[in-house]
C-alpha cells in the first residue's frame, strides 16, 4: 500500500502518483469508501491524500482518503441539495478574470471569494488579456483594481499572449498547489501554458452566443512545473452556489466587512439595517466599496436574510 495525490478524476476512476518515481495508478474508489456519509456529487477530488492498495502495476484501489487541511466546493448546478469539491489541499488558488470577453461576473467573483475565505484557501485574483484593453475597459479595470485592492485581496493584471507578469504567477506556483479557477474563456489553460510551455493544453475560443467561453478542460487535473510547483487546471465554472455559509456568518467571509463589524452598535448586528452599524458608515465613507457591500446584500438576501 502506498499514500498518493489524486492527480485527475474522470467519473469513477482516479489517477494517484505514487510518491515514489512519480508513476501514475489508475484507481477505483471501494465501494463503502465512495458512498459513507458524503454528499458530495464527488468525495475524492484532485489535491487529495488517499491510500491506495495496488491490484496491478498500474492500477489500485483506494482505501482512504487522508482529512484535508483545505478545499473549494460549490454547490451543484443541476442538484441543488448536493456539493462538487473543485480541490483539495490548496495551498493558494488564482481566481482567474477578464474585463471583456468574457465580461465580469462579479457575483461569482465575490462568491468565489467568500467560499476560499470560509474554507481557508488563500486565494489572490489575475486580470487576463490586459493587452487587449483600452479606453472604457481600462476604466473599469482601474475601479475593479481599487474594489478588490481596498477589501484586501492581492490582483495581477496579467496577459498569456504578452507574457505580462508570467514570471510573477510562475514563482507563485513555486513549491506550491495552486489551483488556477474562472469561467470558461478567460484563459486559465492559456496561462498555464505561458508559465510552463511545454504541456501545451488546450485552448479554445469564444463563442459568439453573448461572448461566452467554450469548455476547453474537461477535468481537473494537476501538472507538475519544472520550478517545483503543481498547478490544477480546471473547467470553466458557470455558476457558483455557496455550500454551508450561514446568513449569520456571511459578513465573516467579506474581509474588509469584517475589519469594520466589531465595532457595530450591536453584537448581532446584520450590517442592513440596524442603528449605529459600523459597516454602514464604512460603505459611507468610501472605506468599504458599495459594489462588494451590495454583493454581500444579494448573498444575504438568498440566505433568507434581511435586504436592507
Amino acid at each position: 500500500m502506498f499514500t498518493g495525490i489524486v492527480y485527475k478524476h474522470t467519473g469513477s476512476h482516479y489517477l494517484v502518483k505514487h510518491p515514489e518515481g512519480g508513476a501514475l495508478y489508475d484507481c477505483t474508489a471501494r465501494g463503502k469508501l465512495r458512498l459513507h456519509d458524503n454528499t458530495a456529487t464527488n468525495p475524492i477530488a484532485a489535491g487529495d491524500r488517499v491510500d491506495v492498495e495496488p491490484v496491478t502495476a498500474t492500477a489500485g484501489a483506494i482505501l482512504r482518503i487522508h482529512p484535508r487541511k483545505n478545499c473549494i466546493i460549490r454547490r451543484a448546478t443541476n442538484l441543488s441539495k448536493q456539493a462538487h469539491v473543485i480541490a483539495a489541499n490548496v495551498d493558494l488558488a488564482f481566481l482567474i478574470v477578464t474585463i471583456d470577453d468574457p465580461p465580469l461576473q462579479m457575483e461569482f467573483i465575490d462568491r468565489f471569494l467568500v467560499t476560499c475565505e470560509a474554507y481557508k484557501v488563500p486565494v489572490k485574483i489575475a486580470v487576463n488579456k490586459t493587452d487587449l484593453y483600452s479606453g472604457a475597459q481600462r476604466e473599469i479595470l482601474q475601479r475593479f483594481q481599487e474594489v478588490y485592492t481596498g477589501a484586501g485581496y492581492e490582483l495581477l493584471c496579467v496577459s498569456a499572449h504578452t507574457g505580462q507578469h508570467i514570471d510573477a504567477l510562475r514563482e507563485a506556483v513555486k513549491g506550491r498547489l495552486c489551483l488556477f479557477s474562472g469561467q470558461s474563456g478567460v484563459g486559465k489553460s492559456s496561462l498555464i501554458n505561458a508559465i510552463e510551455a511545454g504541456l501545451q493544453l488546450r485552448t479554445g475560443h469564444l463563442s459568439d452566443y453573448h461572448r461566452k467561453g467554450m469548455h476547453t478542460t474537461t477535468f481537473y487535473e494537476i501538472f507538475d512545473t519544472s520550478a517545483g510547483g503543481q498547478i490544477i487546471d480546471s473547467p470553466g465554472i458557470k455558476g457558483f452556489g455557496l455550500i454551508d455559509v450561514g446568513k449569520e456568518e456571511l459578513y465573516h467571509f467579506f474581509p474588509e466587512l469584517f475589519r469594520h463589524a466589531a465595532q457595530c452598535k450591536y453584537h448581532m448586528c446584520t450590517h442592513t439595517h440596524e442603528p449605529g452599524c459600523a459597516v454602514k458608515a464604512a460603505v459611507g465613507r468610501g472605506a468599504v466599496s458599495p459594489e462588494r457591500y451590495e454583493s454581500y446584500l444579494k448573498m444575504l438576501a438568498d440566505k433568507g436574510g434581511k435586504y436592507r
